[in-house]
């Protein structure tokens, strides 16, 4: 599996990385998750509809985090990906904490999927 990431992903994740020291690693620990298993898994994730794409967009709402110890994984973060199934590949596209933003940010997945 080919990754890519947006460069408004590589911002959420520099600047969520200085609150969350271990979210590095637990993004790495998903890429290995999603090179395995990068379809659609509820209640872990699921696809976003009613996007008007054709491309797959998921949302990962249970990611455990080092950060969080003892809620495994009920940590908060969420991320977007779109997944290209017959390339192989996945671009990462928006990484957040629910406590900071609530819903992701379907401008930046149009804009960049169109």
């Amino acid at each position: 599996m080919i990754f890519e990431e947006l460069d408004e992903f590589k911002k959420d994740l520099k600047k969520l990385s200085k609150k969350f020291k271990t979210l590095p690693d637990d993004i790495s620990t998903v890429k290995k998750v999603l090179d395995v298993r990068p379809d659609e898994r509820p209640p872990f994730s699921f696809r976003i509809d009613g996007l008007g794409l054709e491309t797959c967009i998921i949302k990962i709402k249970k990611i455990a985090s080092k950060s969080f110890k003892g809620k495994g994984v009920n940590s908060g973060f969420r991320l977007i990906y779109a997944h290209f199934e017959d390339e192989g590949k996945i671009i990462l596209i928006e990484i957040y904490h629910k406590s900071i933003k609530e819903i992701e940010d379907r401008d930046r997945i149009l804009n960049n999927f169109k």
